[in-house]
């Protein structure tokens, strides 16, 4: 098949084959004349790059593609793709890490919505520091001295 059908079968275009080709990612294309001639194995490749391509692979990685059918290709293949999914898997704990901080300020912005606290860093800051605001108010010395020069105890009786 020509690079036109090759590229249509692959859902690509006929630039895109010759980088790949340029790139060396398809080994050696059978030429007849100035036209180049394609084969299964050809679509297979071009559908695997298309296919790496969308799971984030750059064409720069992929110089192991040629020699796939062999040991060593599909060992380097294989240290790509667990090298991928080791990024992914530091990515989704930095995701789920930023999950858990955005559920703790959901969580202190419904408290301070249903208790019904003015907006400021204070009140909302933590829930412990939200029940310390809601508290009633520590003994104070100074305030006691105060209300038992006034006749109370301090205590709230007389």
């Amino acid at each position: 098949m020509r690079i036109g059908e090759l590229a249509q079968r692959t859902g690509t275009t006929p630039k895109a084959i010759r980088l790949y080709e340029s790139r060396g990612l398809l080994g050696t294309v059978a030429r007849a004349g100035s036209y180049r001639h394609y084969g299964k194995a050809d679509v297979a490749r071009v559908l695997l790059i298309r296919r790496a391509q969308a799971l984030g692979f750059r064409l720069s990685e992929l110089d192991g593609l040629p020699h796939i059918d062999t040991a060593a290709g599909w060992d380097r293949m294989a240290q790509l793709v667990a090298g991928r999914r080791a990024a992914v898997a530091q990515e989704l704990a930095r995701l789920a890490a930023l999950d858990a901080q955005l559920a703790a300020l959901e969580a202190e912005l419904h408290t301070c919505d249903t208790l019904a606290v003015p907006v400021t860093p204070e009140a909302c800051a933590a829930p412990s520091a939200l029940a310390l605001a809601m508290a009633p108010p520590a003994h104070n010395p100074a305030q006691f001295a105060a209300n038992t020069t006034a006749g109370a105890t301090g205590f709230g009786h007389p």
